[in-house]
């Protein structure tokens, strides 16, 4: 304010005035000008706030700006990949050489029975173990047979354990360890053969020399029935999932391991079908047995007359060894195959053995027949239902209000008049 009284009046003043773009900050004119401070590397610090940038490196130096550490949820799933594939692997082929182990013990046997087997199509002199089966799966394996006297064709199945899957198996073993419900997982070997039964000229194609056997058709059929040798402990199992051996009784036989029982519709039958042979077959398979049966029943319970139609089978379970020394269950197999020969020469039975198994099929038709007529029952008094509704709908909406509320009227009164009928005849 000095100043610009002085500017005004014009006197001058002695003291030259500091030069300065804004009158404002002249305070500021004589203070010195800031200089750059060394960096003093020594008091320098990793954990000082300044030391937060990444060094500067060459792009393919990963090693400089990463560790091993910092990948360790990655090495973690790579190992369990690793495993696991491992685990895979040598399951699998531990699975493939289990099935290369029984067909190798049993191609022989095939191959004296059989013209062909395996799913080459042509009969071979040579038939391989190798190229027997056909896999189905990583635990299922399946092979073919046919072409033999009495025999339309015979099919192998073996269901191994899932080596492959380690978790898998672990939890279905636990599972059959407390609910029976749920089976062990373990190797098993199924056969099943078709006999012709008679019925060579429906089966067989039209070919050179199948006119032998259309002469000889009378001599492979046998009479139908249900029997079998079964391991006690799956007894009640297969009681149960199979309706063919709930219509059977069970025996014990002093000729058979205390382990063993026979399920048979006649005392006849068992003593026609248990040969020597088989006993020793049977004794000599052990603990590995599970059943051999022969049926004319299905395995479900028929809920249809088509269904009741007999068809002849022959079922051979057993377990495979862990050692895969086929020595004890060779015999079996044998037996198995060479079975139906004896059905179609010694499977005539009296005349009452077959009006006593012809009952028990009988009174199941019976009752499927009586169930048949009364759904048809039922369906024809739904449909005299519907139109009985439909007609009364269509002569109500062609009255007027007060005719159809008179309709209604008498529709109650005839209801309750039903009612009270039926409230008498109960008291």
């Amino acid at each position: 304010m000095a100043n610009f009284l002085k500017n005004f009046v014009g006197t001058k003043s002695s003291e030259t005035a500091v030069p300065s773009a804004d009158s404002d900050f002249a305070d500021f004119a004589d203070a010195p000008s800031p200089t750059p401070v060394a960096f003093d590397s020594a008091g320098a610090t990793l954990g000082s706030p300044g030391a937060t940038a990444t060094p500067f490196t060459k792009w393919y130096n990963v090693h400089e700006r990463h560790s091993l550490s910092e990948f360790k949820a990655e090495g973690a799933i790579l190992l369990a990949m690793v495993l696991v594939f491992t685990l895979h692997f040598f399951g699998t082929r531990l699975n493939k050489a289990k099935a290369k182990a029984w067909a190798k013990a049993h191609t022989p046997i095939l191959a004296s029975e059989f013209s062909l087997v395996g799913f080459g199509g042509v009969p071979q002199s040579d038939v391989s173990p190798d190229s027997i089966f056909k896999q189905k799966s990583l635990f299922e394996f399946s092979t073919y047979a046919t072409g033999r006297q009495n025999v339309a064709f015979t099919d192998v199945k073996l269901t191994l354990k899932k080596r492959f899957n380690p978790l898998m198996t672990f939890v279905e073993t636990a599972s059959g360890f407390f609910f029976e419900s749920f089976a062990v997982p373990q190797d098993i070997a199924e056969a099943i053969t078709y006999p012709f039964d008679g019925r060579e000229a429906a089966i067989v194609p039209a070919m050179p020399g199948a006119a032998e056997l259309r002469t000889k058709d009378t001599k492979s059929t046998y009479d139908g029935f249900v029997w079998a040798i079964v391991n006690k402990e799956n007894m009640k199992k297969l009681r149960e999932d199979r309706y063919d051996l709930s219509i059977t009784f069970t025996k014990d036989t002093t000729k058979l391991p205390n382990y063993l029982t026979v399920m048979s519709e006649s005392a006849e039958i068992t003593d026609t079908l248990l040969t020597n042979d088989l006993i020793t077959a049977v004794q000599k398979a052990g603990d590995l047995f599970e059943y051999l049966i022969i049926s004319d029943q299905p395995i479900d319970k028929p809920t249809k007359i088509d269904e009741t139609t007999p068809r002849k089978r022959m079922y051979l379970k057993y377990r495979l060894p862990s050692d895969n020394n086929y020595d004890m269950l060779s015999p079996l197999f044998n037996v198995f195959l060479r079975f139906p020969d004896h059905l179609a020469a010694s499977a005539h039975f009296r005349a009452e053995v077959l009006r006593k198994v012809r009952s028990v099929r009988d009174e199941l038709v019976k009752t499927i027949q009586k169930n048949d007529e009364e759904n048809k029952a039922e369906e024809r008094a739904l449909e005299r239902d519907k139109a009985r509704k439909a007609k009364r709908d269509a002569e109500l909406s062609s009255m007027d209000a007060k005719t159809q509320k008179k309709f209604l009227e008498k529709e109650r009164e005839k209801q309750m008049r039903k009612q009270s009928k039926r409230q008498t005849m109960r008291a």
